[in-house]
């Protein structure tokens, strides 16, 4: 399993906020480790490695830009995605769907979708590419933001400061987090397979 906290250790604070801003704004980022690596850093801040608010600051800009990159590479490309019935990623019936939830969902959808890894990195993709409006996307953007980054550093920062010898625990506290963050994909995935 990758160990996050030596990851966080090399990348720093440029590499994590790069890693961060990937992750969240960029098709290529959709397979890393965000939420561990953020639990890993706030675990590390509370061993003095790492100082907290520079952490937040930096991780929190990096989700809310990576997110309105996504948002606009969504908007722009995606109706020429969705011209041909099928393409190498999506098919036409893609957009309709997202059209469909963000109108159903609206806003809450970009809040939800930071807990989720992989739907985290398409949801700004899909918000511009069914056309909600920017002023919205940006305004659930930064509570989504604000909320992923607080919760995944605080929990580190927490366990590291509570917990006696609490670096015995991480790494099966980040295969836990991988775990619970990979159960609503999966299940969508099932239902999607069952209901075929």
């Amino acid at each position: 399993m990758l160990d996050t906290i030596e990851l966080v250790k090399t990348l720093g604070y440029v590499g994590l906020t790069s890693l961060i801003f990937t992750e969240t704004g960029l098709l290529i980022g959709l397979l890393l480790p965000g939420d561990s690596v953020l639990f890993s850093a706030g675990f590390l801040a509370s061993m003095g490695y790492l100082h907290l608010l520079p952490l937040f600051l930096l991780t929190f800009c990096a989700a809310v830009l990576g997110d309105s990159v996504g948002y606009a590479l969504g908007k722009k490309y995606g109706p020429k995605i969705f011209v041909k019935e099928k393409s190498l990623f999506f098919d036409k019936q893609h957009i309709e769907r997202a059209q469909r939830f963000y109108t159903k969902h609206g806003g809450k959808t970009i809040i939800l979708a930071r807990f989720i890894p992989i739907i985290r990195t398409l949801a700004p993709v899909l918000a511009g590419v069914g056309a909600m409006r920017y002023k919205t996307f940006l305004a659930y953007n930064i509570v989504g933001g604000f909320l992923w980054t607080t919760s995944m550093l605080g929990l580190g920062y927490f366990l590291g400061k509570t917990i006696p010898n609490a670096d015995k625990y991480v790494l099966p506290i980040v295969a836990g987090i991988i775990f619970v963050s990979l159960i609503p994909p999966a299940i969508s995935f099932i239902k999607q397979k069952t209901w075929r």
